[in-house]
């Protein structure tokens, strides 16, 4: 990718934890490349040996499962663990939670980038709402809609170069589309009666 493309475009790379401590040398031979970053390469939880292979790495290390709240994340940061953090709202309980994540990573100057999980419209919304907020500095995988769905439960989302406008409705910023909604919905149940 780097002899066909060059140094300015951004690379990144998930390990998705398929690697052990002892693999540092090996993952060490990824700086040659300029990485942005290095997604959760070894263990998840495991921030010791994070850190370990971040003094031994220049690529920033980017933790993602290991990160299920704001003390999660101040800990790793104290602890260099990790010199970016990924973000997905449902992961750390709630958009709460993931602004608190943020306002951490943020005031420790650490950059932030917002993951996404296959979200309809009604997910990707406050996921493009969160990805604005100042310490989202990195490139996010919130894509457009026809990336994931033939159709969406929302009017689509669409990239348009190489972004996603921010809903500016109340709430979420959109709503669902009734006819769509009521395509797709394959039980109902009342959980409070009147």
């Amino acid at each position: 990718m780097r002899e066909r493309f060059g140094e300015a475009l951004p690379l990144q790379v998930d390990a998705n934890t398929a690697y052990t401590l002892a693999d540092a040398e090996h993952l060490r031979r990824l700086d040659e490349f300029g990485l942005l970053l290095i997604e959760e390469p070894l263990e998840e939880d495991n921030l010791y040996a994070h850190a370990r292979l971040q003094q031994r790495i220049s690529t920033p290390v980017c933790l993602d499962e290991s990160l299920h709240n704001a003390r999660d994340t101040a800990s790793a940061i104290a602890m260099d663990a990790c010199r970016v953090v990924n973000v997905k709202p449902a992961r750390v309980g709630g958009y709460l939670e993931a602004r608190r994540v943020h306002d951490v990573a943020h005031a420790h100057g650490v950059p932030v980038w917002c993951g996404g999980m296959l979200e309809t419209g009604i997910g990707r919304a406050p996921n493009l709402a969160l990805a604005a907020l100042p310490g989202f500095t990195l490139p996010g995988d919130t894509s457009a809609s026809s990336r994931y769905f033939a159709e969406d439960i929302t009017e689509p989302f669409v990239l348009e170069d190489g972004h996603l406008t921010v809903p500016p409705g109340p709430g979420i910023g959109i709503a669902p589309l009734p006819d769509a909604l009521r395509r797709f919905t394959r039980e109902r149940r009342d959980l409070f009666r009147r």
